[in-house]
């Protein structure tokens, strides 16, 4: 696929533009050395000339010299800023767009993150967002400013003698069209490679993250076969890539042999024909190295373009995965204190086209109601929970929250109003206040430490060596599974929602810890909905109303009285068996 200019370009106006204050600046700095370049090679004439002269003037080479230093220096002084102000400018504009790029991945539906790995997603938003800094940081004004340099020679060259001036202009238009022709090639070769380093990461993410089953399981050797076939590729890919970069450079390297012989032979013949003097040909031996000088950073510009090409192509095809599931616009709040009203009316879903996980399922949870749900692994359990949440949409049917749809529903409002503990608990990297808020500056840590105390948690508190600052280790290392459900717990309670979702939240706790859990799962339902997601039975005593699930429908469904005392009922067989995991 070739990249349209037009791609480039709307990429640069979009992060370039907040910062124009210093690509002006940048522009300046580039601009500058540009013109000192062109201004010193005429000191050096000068010298050169005043000191073969008969009885040459000390003074006067004593003051070029000063010149042609200062200048010198003042250069690379010019050339240290540029750099910093360039790097400056690329990081701001690549850290953005890594920023928009995350949280157009985050918006994505969960369809496309359950089919792509962690691993090639960190590919897609860092690796090919670090291809692009040099882009933003350098590209187009070095590349304007090697042009204006290279224009400068010229007008240098033909202003000593036309005949060079042409047959350098010549050389130049010749190089800089091979150099177009070679990135039109070469771009796919990048894209290839940044392809194969995406699917390596994901490959090594996958693997790691199953480290454990992979061992207990033998599967070592398969994992190692999987590993060098993605290495290979990549390998391959890799090579590919670095053997366009390699004509890139030898086209470069020829260019520069040929433009050296030529200034030698054309300054030898006019110096020998008395039409130039030698500090002239030192003046077009100099030009002609000044020419190299920007097609080289052109060509290097050009194998960044390379990368910039693939990774831009790939940030497209990111950007242009649009979500399924579009947000509604109404703007809903629900009083907590009385809880939500849930109903499923003819709800079909299933993960893939030719699977269906829950079939024509229909029922409605009063305000206040807590329902027990019951079930086989893979009976749809949690399938009902992604639903309620709008990580998924149905395939058919309707779900509504308090009576109004939830795809007419702002996304974030509905999210607000549904509080979910899970077994799995994520933790950050982050201070406990930020743990328990998500990083909402909002929240004020008096209402923290209410929190606190009415889970029980003081004693566990006081014990904290600098209270809410500190800081957990990533994924909850320091806690125990206890503890990070109890945080899990009083983030449910700060964010105050109206339906509660509890996934089996008490099943790997110790007695003690488990005893503060039930105590806080009592006050958190109190005046709400809830639906408590369980694989035992033992978990769903406290609830309303029970319904069990087998392969996506409802096999039973009613108040938990009328269940316990119905001996006909499923739910009244398997409490009679006494198999807590009976339904695991």
């Amino acid at each position: 696929m070739k990249i349209p200019l037009r791609s480039y370009a709307k990429l640069l106006a979009k992060y370039l533009k907040p910062q124009r204050g210093k690509v002006v600046i940048l522009a300046f700095l580039l601009g500058s050395t540009i013109l000192l370049q062109l201004v010193n090679p005429q000191i050096i004439r000068y010298f050169l000339d005043t000191a073969l002269e008969p009885g040459g003037d000390s003074q006067k080479l004593t003051y070029a010299a000063i010149a042609f230093l200062g200048l010198a220096l003042l250069i690379q002084v010019l050339s240290v800023i540029a750099t910093y102000v360039g790097e400056d400018i690329g990081w701001i504009a690549t850290n953005a767009l890594r920023r928009d790029l995350a949280l157009h991945a985050l918006r994505l539906d969960m369809t496309y993150h359950n089919e792509h790995t962690p691993g090639e997603m960190i590919e897609r938003i860092d690796s090919d967002i670090a291809d692009l800094a040099i882009f933003f940081s350098q590209f187009v004004i070095r590349v304007f400013a090697n042009l204006i340099l290279l224009v400068g020679v010229l007008v240098m060259l033909l202003r000593e003698d036309w005949r060079v001036g042409a047959v350098m202009a010549v050389y130049i238009g010749l190089s800089l069209y091979l150099m177009n022709k070679i990135r039109d090639v070469a771009q796919p070769y990048w894209t290839a490679a940044r392809e194969a380093s995406a699917d390596q990461f994901g490959f090594l993410e996958e693997q790691l993250s199953s480290v454990e089953d992979i061992r207990s399981s033998g599967a070592v050797d398969h994992v190692m076969r999987g590993l060098f076939k993605v290495n290979t590729r990549r390998l391959e890919a890799e090579r590919k890539a670095g053997v366009m970069n390699i004509l890139v450079i030898l086209l470069w390297i020829g260019s520069y042999s040929l433009a050296q012989a030529m200034a030698f032979i054309s300054g030898y013949y006019l110096f020998r024909a008395d039409v130039i003097t030698i500090g002239t040909v030192y003046l077009i031996v100099y030009y002609t190295d000044a020419i190299y000088r920007p097609l080289r950073e052109i060509t290097n510009e050009i194998q960044n373009l390379q990368k910039a090409g693939a990774s831009i192509e790939r940030v497209e095809q990111l950007y242009a995965i649009q979500p399924t599931i579009q947000d509604g616009k109404k703007r809903v709040e629900h009083p907590s204190s009385q809880g939500l009203k849930v109903e499923f009316d003819h709800v079909t879903f299933g993960y893939e086209d030719d699977e269906t996980i829950l079939k024509d399922l229909t029922f409605c949870l009063e305000p206040g109601t807590v329902l027990g749900l019951l079930g086989r692994t893979g009976s749809g359990k949690t399938t009902i929970t992604r639903l309620l949440f709008r990580l998924f949409e149905p395939r058919d049917g309707t779900i509504y929250l308090d009576s109004t749809n939830i795809c007419d529903t702002r996304q974030a409002d509905l999210r607000r109003q549904i509080g979910m503990v899970t077994q799995n608990v994520q933790l950050f990297r982050a201070t406990i206040r930020d743990n328990l808020t998500f990083f909402d500056k909002s929240i004020s840590d008096n209402r923290l430490m209410e929190v606190i105390e009415e889970l029980e948690l003081r004693s566990w508190y006081d014990k904290l060596p600098k209270g809410l600052d500190t800081e957990l280790e990533a994924g909850g290392g320091g806690l125990s599974a206890g503890e990070a459900q109890l945080l899990a717990f009083a983030r449910v309670f700060l964010k105050d929602p109206g339906l509660v979702i509890l996934d089996e939240a008490s099943s790997r706790l110790d007695p003690a810890t488990e005893q503060l859990i039930e105590r806080a799962i009592d006050k958190l339902l109190k005046n709400r909905t809830a639906i408590i997601v369980a694989h035992r039975l033992g978990t769903v005593e406290r609830a309303d109303e029970i319904m069990i699930l087998q392969d996506g429908e409802i096999l039973e469904y009613d108040t938990y009285d009328a269940l316990v005392l119905d001996p006909t009922s499923h739910f009244y067989q398997l409490r009679q068996t006494g198999l807590k995991e009976v339904l695991a």
